[in-house]
């Protein structure tokens, strides 16, 4: 048999494989679903139970369902609620009591089945029920506040106001929080029962001890008239925190109390009070009402010492911050004087003076030594009390490290101290304990000063010769030494000790005690002596101020003939002769416009004519300039001095100027005609 092949299925052709023009996407699609709703199903059909056969089966299938859903999963709450709801919209109420029973029995501390067992049974006018229900839940749950401010509410608005009470008084004893006593306390005014919501209050503010509920107490007496009574209230108050608790917020309502009822002076002791009790940090509010209440209705002097407290309570913030700060101590200090309590400005001096600084540097000492000086005068003239006095100066040279460093205005300032006691003898022990300690220069000085204010020129000599074995370098004091005992008269003396000065090896400042020997041989009148310095000094050094100083000196020198003239002359040429062997140019220009300017005073023609020869032409040079590293960093201008005494003595310069002016001769030659 043969079999017939078997037929393929005819598949339709594509003709045109191309996208088409308008992409669809999926969330179009869906948006034109959800327009057209297409998979909205359709609600079902509306049953009109006609007679009560129809009515019990459509009650039976709903129980059933109801139920099912309960014995799936007993813990839903909502489907319990559900099924009470359905059965109260059915009227029927003992079925729902039932259902919202065996809710309980799962879950008693559930607070939504109480509220709506009991909203339930409330709608439907169930009063003795309702009442029920909420002592059961306030019972069981004492601590669902919601509870209670329903119950209450209930019984007040069925104006069972003797029994809303009740509740209220077995709600208190369980200490709720605030708001509910604060509604208790309102329900009681809401009835004029003015006595029973001071009773509350009296309890409240013992159950919640805080600050603001006495104020409310307070505020609940005065709105009512009870001015006594709320002052009472705040002086409850402040015994009950005592010293250890204070709140700056109830001084502040406490004042402003009093503030309005026009007891000004009542208001200044409270804050006065509160701010000397109160830490200063805590007490920021407590400052800016004060100031604010003296502005209003202080005087003068109340603003200002509300100005000075304010004041105080940052210079003790700047201390605490640093201890060290001794500017905030001045300022401090100051202000403390100012006030004239003795006893505060010593002790505030002496917490000031117990900052002792942690290095042993004396630039960190500077500040802090103030303080005990200024702690000594204020002993000393404003509390006369000056064995006080005596014991701050001794404290402080204790408290120094000598050994280190010192104070020389210490010393001399206790001294001072002592001899205004005219206790010259402590005075001189405490100088000579000082140079024996630590010996300064003004130490010396201070102490010669003291002595010869006193006439003992015998005592300035004897420290005199110390202070020169201390520090025979020392010019100055080599000077005043002299300058002493030539005022004495000694001018023998005053002449051997500037012998005995120049003769020092070492010298800091050489050229004034030269200056100061000579001007005192002049200022003695003898010249040659004078002449005789100016030479022993040009031995040693030949700086052209010497040479200046020295010309000056023979030409102020005045003699017959002129002879002064021809002398100050010749040192103009010894010096112009001796500065030619050093390279220092600028020294001998100025020698030489120094004679210039002395021939055309006191020179004839040609010696004018001798000093302009020699006066030098200034070039500009260029040289090379190097760093300290020894790289060369580029050239520099400079200018520079050819005087021609040199240029005779050298031949390459004159052949350097020939060539110099031969070019410059050439290149005008060579230039173009115009």
């Amino acid at each position: 048999m043969e079999t017939k092949p078997q037929k393929m299925p005819k598949v339709a052709k594509v003709k045109n494989k191309a996208p088409a023009e308008i992409q669809i996407t999926a969330e179009q699609l869906l948006r034109e679903a959800k327009e057209r709703d297409l998979e909205i199903l359709p609600p079902p059909p509306k049953q009109k139970i006609s007679d009560p056969a129809e009515l019990a089966d459509y009650q039976l299938r709903r129980r059933k369902q109801f139920e099912d859903n309960i014995r799936k999963n007993r813990t839903v709450i909502s489907n319990w609620i559900k099924y009470a709801h359905w059965e109260e919209s059915q009227k029927e109420i003992q079925r729902a009591r039932s259902i919202y029973e065996r809710a309980l029995d799962v879950d008693h501390r559930n607070v939504t089945i109480w509220l709506k067992y009991t909203e339930m049974e409330m709608r439907n006018r169930q009063v003795n029920h309702a009442r029920n229900l909420w002592d059961r839940a306030v019972t069981i749950l004492p601590r669902i506040n919601q509870f209670w401010y329903k119950y209450t509410y209930m019984e007040e608005m069925l104006e069972n106001v003797a029994g809303a009470r009740a509740v209220f008084e077995r709600w208190m004893e369980w200490q709720p929080d605030e708001q509910a006593w604060q509604t208790y306390i309102n329900f009681e005014l809401r009835y004029k029962e003015i006595d029973r919501a001071r009773e509350i209050y009296e309890r409240f503010v013992i159950t919640h001890p805080e600050v603001k509920h006495w104020i409310k107490y307070a505020r609940f007496e005065e709105n009512h008239g009870f001015i006594n009574s709320a002052r009472r209230i705040y002086e409850r108050a402040v015994h009950f925190y005592g010293d250890d608790h204070l709140d700056e917020k109830l001084y502040i309502a406490f004042a402003r109390f009093e503030e309005n009822q026009k007891e000004h002076d009542r208001a200044r002791v409270i804050y006065k009070y509160a701010l000397d009790h109160m830490p200063k940090e805590q007490a920021k509010e407590l400052y800016k009402a004060y100031t604010i209440h003296e502005k209003k209705y202080g005087d003068r002097s109340g603003i200002e010492d509300v100005i000075v407290s304010k004041r105080k309570f940052q210079y003790e913030q700047e201390i605490l911050q640093n201890p060290t700060n001794y500017d905030a101590w001045f300022d401090y200090l100051r202000l403390v004087e100012g006030e004239g309590d003795v006893e505060i400005t010593r002790e505030t001096y002496e917490r000031a003076i117990a900052n002792v600084p942690p290095s042993k540097h004396k630039q960190f000492w500077r500040r802090y030594i103030y303080l005990w000086i200024n702690y000594a005068l204020f002993e000393e003239l404003e509390a006369l009390d000056y064995e006080r006095t005596r014991q701050v100066y001794k404290a402080c040279l204790d408290l120094l490290p000598h050994k280190i460093f010192t104070f020389s205005k210490i010393w001399l300032l206790f001294a001072q101290f002592e001899i205004r006691q005219k206790n010259l003898g402590a005075a001189r022990k405490i100088l000579g304990n000082a140079i024996g300690k630590c010996p300064r220069d003004k130490l010396f000085r201070g102490y010669i000063d003291i002595e010869i204010q006193l006439r003992e020129f015998d005592r300035c000599r004897i420290l005199y010769g110390k202070f020169l074995e201390f520090g025979p370098e020392n010019c100055v004091t080599w000077m005043k030494f002299a300058e002493l005992e030539s005022l004495l008269g000694d001018v023998d003396r005053a002449r051997a000790i500037y012998e005995l000065a120049i003769s020092q090896p070492r010298l800091d400042m050489p050229e004034l005690l030269w200056k100061a020997y000579i001007d005192f041989e002049i200022s003695q009148e003898e010249a040659e002596n004078a002449r005789q310095l100016y030479e022993r000094l040009l031995e040693r050094t030949s700086h052209v101020k010497v040479w200046l100083s020295y010309a000056k000196f023979e030409l102020n020198n005045q003699s017959e003939d002129n002879m002064n003239v021809a002398l100050a002359r010749r040192v103009y040429e010894r010096a112009n002769e001796n500065l030619k062997n050093y390279s220092e140019k600028e020294s001998r220009v100025l020698l030489l416009e120094n004679w210039k300017e002395f021939e055309s005073g006191h020179g004839s023609d040609s010696s004018r004519e001798k000093v302009n020869a020699k006066m030098p032409r200034r070039i500009k040079k260029r040289q090379k300039v190097i760093d300290e590293d020894g790289t060369e960093q580029g050239w520099e201008e400079v200018f520079d001095y050819i005087f021609p005494e040199d240029e005779a003595s050298k031949p390459n310069l004159k052949l350097l100027a020939a060539a110099k002016n031969w070019k410059k001769k050439k290149d005008t030659e060579d230039a173009p005609e115009v």
